[in-house]
Formats: C-alpha cells, structure tokens, sequence
C-alpha cells in the first residue's frame, strides 16, 4: 500500500520535516496533525496520504488498522536558473524538488518474509589438526 508524489517543487529538507512527524502514526492521527500544520508540505502530504489510503482499499485492507510505515523523501530534479549580479555577472540559483513515498502498513499483520529452505542436518566439523612443528636445537 504504497503512494508516489514525484518532482513535488520544495526542497527535500523542508519536506523531511513534516515526513518525520506522521512516521510510525495511525492514519487518523496522521491526517488530523497535517490538518492543522502550518508547513507547505502539509497539504500536499495530506493528499499523498489519502491517494495511499485508497489505494490500500481497493487493496482489501482495514482502514481502521492502518499506519504510516514509511514516509521516504529523496531528492528530485534541480532547475538550474541565474540571477543577474553586479559588474555582469551572474549567480547560480537552484530550485530543488522531492520524491515523496508513503507506505502504509495495518497494525497486526506480520508480513512473509521469503526463507530460505532449511537444510536438514549440517555436516559435523571435524577437529582441527595440529600440525607436527620440528623442534629447533639451540647450539652455540
């Protein structure tokens, strides 16, 4: 249960902020702190949220149960522009951009991890052998 919010035009920085804060919630909870946030990632991390929410109910998952597992904010695009500076020059400006992905998780359900079949006995280790080391005469 997973939703994407790609090339969102704010930096990567700003966004971890209000990532860090629903991270581990109930989605109830989540949606009513972004509500009430006053950061500019707020709304649009409170659609992302949604977007996932109904994702996973058209997956048959429980929306009473459900958490944020996951909020991961990686760095997207960088739009290059110049800003014109004193004697002719020209100073660099870059705008950042985010790929924002929310996972959610329902409480109480573990999830299968693939294991590796296990083989049935493991094969006895023999002693290690001491090797036979020639004695050095001491003569003078």
């Amino acid at each position: 249960m997973k939703a994407f919010l790609k090339n969102y035009r704010q930096a990567p920085r700003k966004v971890r902020l209000v990532a860090g804060l629903i991270k581990g919630k109930p989605v109830a909870v989540a949606e009513l702190e972004l509500k009430h946030l006053a950061k500019r990632a707020a709304l649009p991390m409170e659609k992302l949220l949604a977007s996932a929410v109904a994702n996973a109910k058209v997956g048959g998952a429980d929306v009473a149960n459900l958490f944020v597992k996951d909020v991961t904010v990686d760095k997207g695009i960088v739009m290059k522009r110049h800003m014109p500076r004193a004697f002719g020059r020209a100073s660099a400006i870059h705008k950042h951009s985010s790929h924002v992905t929310l996972t959610l998780a329902e409480t109480g359900v573990k999830e299968e991890k693939k294991t590796k079949a296990v083989k049935a006995e493991p094969k006895a280790k023999k002693a290690p052998v001491k090797k036979a080391t020639k004695a050095k005469s001491v003569t003078k």
